[in-house]
Formats: structure tokens, sequence, C-alpha cells
């Protein structure tokens, strides 16, 4: 019932920026307050968590050359990124806790993902 799909990715060259878009869907109506988490995963390597944002208390964990933001007019949660470099390739998912809306940078906390979007920094 609850629908992840994250858009934005891109080749970008090293020192550049991007934004990733998360849109949620919920055709079942269960959702009120949830909390959305981005998490990156590059071949060989864990599932990272980058930065979170709770609807609930607007509790927000990001920083440095990211930062998670929320269009409030709309479902969408953003993922700023920038000073991208080669070792920021990686897919990059967007995720949700609908039962405890925590942010939370551990990703088995989170009920529901998307599908994840290619991001490629190389010159």
């Amino acid at each position: 019932q609850v629908r992840l799909v994250e858009s934005g990715g891109a080749l970008v060259q090293p020192g550049g920026s991007l934004t990733l878009s998360c849109a949620i869907s919920d055709s079942g109506g269960i959702l009120a307050d949830y909390a959305i988490g981005w998490f990156r995963q590059s071949p060989g390597s864990e599932r990272e968590g980058i930065a979170c944002l709770s609807m609930l208390d607007g509790e927000r964990i990001d920083g440095g050359r990211f930062r998670v933001s929320r269009d409030w007019n709309t479902d969408i949660v953003y993922l700023q990124m920038g000073g991208l470099q080669p070792e920021d390739t990686a897919v990059y998912y967007c995720a949700a806790d609908v039962q405890f809306f925590r942010c939370s940078l551990h990703a088995p906390d989170y009920d529901y993902w998307g599908q994840g979007t290619q991001v490629t920094v190389s010159s």
C-alpha cells in the first residue's frame, strides 16, 4: 500500500551537486506520520544511512554535504547533495518507517523501500 519512488539520479562530475527526490504514496490510507531515511549502497558495500527526517516531530539527521528536506505541500522528500566525489557513487534509496516514525540511520528500522536511483560521480 505504501510506495516510495526515488528519482533524480544522474551522472555528475566531481565537485558537482545533485538533488534526489522521494515521492511517497499510500493507496491504503494508512499513512499518518512517518519518517523517511535516505541510504546508499555501492557494490560490495553495506547499505549506509545518510540522512533522515521524521514527519512526526521534525527530527532531522543530516549534515556536511547532505541535507534532507520536505515539500510540505506534497509527499516528496528531497536529499540535496553537494561536493560530490567518485566515492559517492552508489544506488541511493529512500525508506519509510510507518510504525514508530523515528528518524534513524539504521536500515532495519524501516518498513518500506524504494527501488533506488543510481548516482555516478565521474569525470
